[in-house]
């Protein structure tokens, strides 16, 4: 296999999250070193300190134990109070063990169950529960998911510093999947070995490890799923609900509204590689069945391609006044720079929230300016809503400097959900029962982090919010907390 097809088959892996979740990172060769920029661990370490430098178990000093709800304040020293006893061999204490309780405490609103019965099993011991996180941290694009690490580290640490369940503290084994199917299922192997559960885990393919979480029944419940192969799995779920072929509706009719000539006339574009395509193509689709949209324009641009000027030149030839692109933030700027070099002002722009990301306005500028996003999840800059903060706060007391990002929201959720329902089982709690609890689950929202997820269905939400970039800031433009309307199938990619 020659140079230019390796390069090729390593990007369309990095990309196959654009299939099902409108998400992922590609950088071409010019720009991987920026992926980076994050930092932090890869292979496998200790959540229990990790690379925190603290002892295992303790939480980041952050003042005062907090009060349910509220975040630590980032940088500031102080003793986080002493944790819960631990039981001893064969013992455990007869509630769900832990000192803050609450909606916003990490054990959220679930009401502990009784201990009486609770057994060790495949990664519980007598002092601790052992999660594993399998996300790609190195392999074509180094970091690409290393917020989702990061955020359950942080929700393992917020844990610890005031609450057990039955006693026990969480600690958390990072695997790398390497942005490669056969790591992903060699990581599989050892958390199905090591860790009770898999708790918000980010792989491009996550296809690798599905057979492997099956057969052994860990519940895996991770940030998003975005093969098909891991929808399949029985004892996985993603955060972010999500199927290819189920399209909602609010973002497309809320455009249509405002800009009812310039989706008449609409581009698809997206990165040539891996599923992206039959996503676009499942989004133009349920545009035009949803709200009236017509592609005029459906174009894929090869991984390897560095000149956008032709694709520009297209659409002003076809009169596009809508563009919609599907691809990584990189890839975006290029797109938009050449817009701008060619004098071609579309109606809108508009993009999944794979460019909802500081990285994505540093590098784009000028060019960001006006751009549309449609979210699942709330803005990081809303300061009132608590969980949200919460989540800044603790990411910047394990990884400081860290970047959050909605892969990393979605793992903190998962980790949040996790530990409501784990709590609630108490001396009931098995690999078994986690997965049943949390496929029941059908109306999830992370303590108000994000829309609503049916994790039963695991099907995609029809709500959203639309937010746009002007004037240097991200802000939501749509109306209402979500903006909410149906689930349409466009009939492709089902």
């Amino acid at each position: 296999m020659g140079a230019r097809h390796r390069i090729r088959r390593t990007a369309g892996a990095a990309l196959v999250l654009l299939a099902l979740s409108a998400c992922g990172s590609r950088l071409d060769p010019a720009t991987v070193a920026d992926a980076a920029g994050q930092g932090g661990t890869t292979g496998e370490v200790s959540a229990a300190g990790g690379d925190t430098g603290l002892p295992a178990g303790e939480a980041p000093a952050a003042g005062d134990v907090p009060a349910a709800g509220e975040a630590p304040a980032a940088g500031t020293a102080g003793d986080p109070g002493a944790p819960a006893a631990s039981p001893g061999a064969g013992g455990a204490p007869s509630g769900g063990g832990g000192k803050s309780k609450g909606k916003g405490s990490p054990t959220g609103t679930a009401k502990a169950g009784s201990c009486e019965g609770f057994k060790n099993q495949t990664g519980i011991t007598d002092s601790t529960i052992t999660l594993a996180n399998v996300s790609d941290i190195s392999g074509p694009v180094p970091g690409i998911f290393e917020s989702a690490q990061q955020a359950t580290r942080a929700y393992v640490e917020y844990f610890n510093s005031q609450n057990t369940i039955c006693g026990r503290k969480l600690s958390l084994v990072n695997l790398d999947s390497r942005a490669d199917a056969g790591a992903d299922q060699q990581a599989y192997v050892k958390a199905c070995t090591d860790a009770f559960a898999a708790v918000g885990s980010m792989s491009a393919f996550d296809s690798g490890g599905a057979a492997t979480a099956s057969s052994c029944g860990i519940p895996d419940i991770r940030s998003t799923i975005v093969n098909p192969e891991r929808q399949a799995c029985k004892s996985c779920l993603g955060t972010y609900s999500i199927r290819t072929n189920l399209i909602s509706d609010p973002a497309a009719k809320w455009l249509a509204a405002k800009y009812p000539d310039a989706v008449k006339n609409a581009a698809f574009l997206y990165i040539n590689a891996g599923a992206a395509p039959v996503n676009a193509k499942s989004l133009a689709a349920g545009y035009e069945k949803a709200a009236g949209w017509s592609a005029k324009y459906i174009q894929g641009i090869d991984v390897a391609e560095f000149n956008f000027a032709p694709y520009v030149q297209q659409m002003k030839d076809k009169g596009i006044r809508a563009v919609i692109y599907y691809g990584p933030y990189q890839n975006t700027v290029k797109l938009q720079q050449a817009m701008q070099q060619q004098g071609f002002k579309p109606d809108f722009y508009m993009q999944d929230p794979t460019i909802y990301d500081k990285r994505y306005v540093q590098q784009a500028g000028a060019v960001a300016e006006g751009t549309y996003v449609f979210s699942p999840n709330d803005l990081f800059e809303n300061k009132s809503n608590p969980e949200v903060q919460l989540y800044l706060s603790w990411l910047q007391q394990v990884k400081p400097g860290a970047i959050p990002n909605y892969y990393g929201l979605f793992a903190w959720s998962a980790a949040r959900l996790f530990v409501e329902k784990a709590t609630a089982l108490g001396g009931k709690l098995t690999r078994a029962s986690l997965v049943d609890a949390v496929r029941a689950t059908t109306a999830w929202t992370g303590n108000g982090a994000h829309t609503a997820m049916n994790l039963s269905t695991g099907a995609t939400p029809p709500c959203l919010k639309m937010l746009q970039f002007s004037g240097g800031q991200w802000s939501q433009v749509s109306s209402g907390t979500y903006l909410c309307g149906s689930v349409v199938d466009s009939g492709i990619g089902g």
